[in-house]
């Protein structure tokens, strides 16, 4: 099972569109995540109908409308991994412990917020990853989505993957 993650697409605001590099990855995954701060519903609705499965959450730049249709927390068994998607997960000091207290009962944590990839491990074995952002590098060098693979409850094959550099939305 092939997994796309991305979060903090913020559309139109950061970008007029997702990246080409990305959009390509859609028909390969058979599970899209997007972990919230996507600003517009035209980009859910792109996702939800172009992806086999689709699973996200709603970020702090959300309004109503996304709101209504995404929870804040999302979790899915993907072939006997425990995954849960959320937008925020606090200060980055201490956020191993932070989250392997709040979430017990899964395997891997898929978040955003930051812009910033991240992918470690708690002493308890959870994974966390943050995709980065698409769309809005802030402080990064490149944008930024992650793919991974899914077999037997394991995941495999992480990878972060920088896209090229774009135009700004106004330009």
């Amino acid at each position: 099972m092939r997994l796309l993650l991305m979060s903090d697409t913020h559309l139109p605001k950061r970008a007029k569109q997702l990246p080409a590099p990305l959009l390509a990855e859609l028909p390969r995954a058979d599970v899209v995540i997007h972990a919230g701060d996507w600003v517009d519903t035209a980009t859910l609705d792109l996702l939800e109908s172009r992806s086999n499965r689709f699973i996200g959450v709603y970020g702090n730049n959300d309004g109503p409308e996304l709101r209504a249709r995404l929870p804040e927390i999302a979790r899915a068994d993907l072939d006997g991994l425990r995954v849960g998607v959320v937008h925020e997960t606090g200060a980055a000091q201490g956020r191993e412990a932070r989250c392997a207290t709040r979430f017990p009962d899964l395997d891997v944590l898929v978040f955003g917020h930051s812009h910033i990839p991240w992918d470690t491990t708690a002493p308890t074995g959870l994974r966390l990853l943050n995709p980065g952002s698409p769309t809005d590098r802030r402080r990064r060098p490149h944008c930024t989505y992650m793919t991974a693979a899914v077999k037997n409850g394991e995941l495999t094959d992480v990878r972060l993957h920088r896209l090229p550099p774009r135009e700004p939305a106004d330009g």
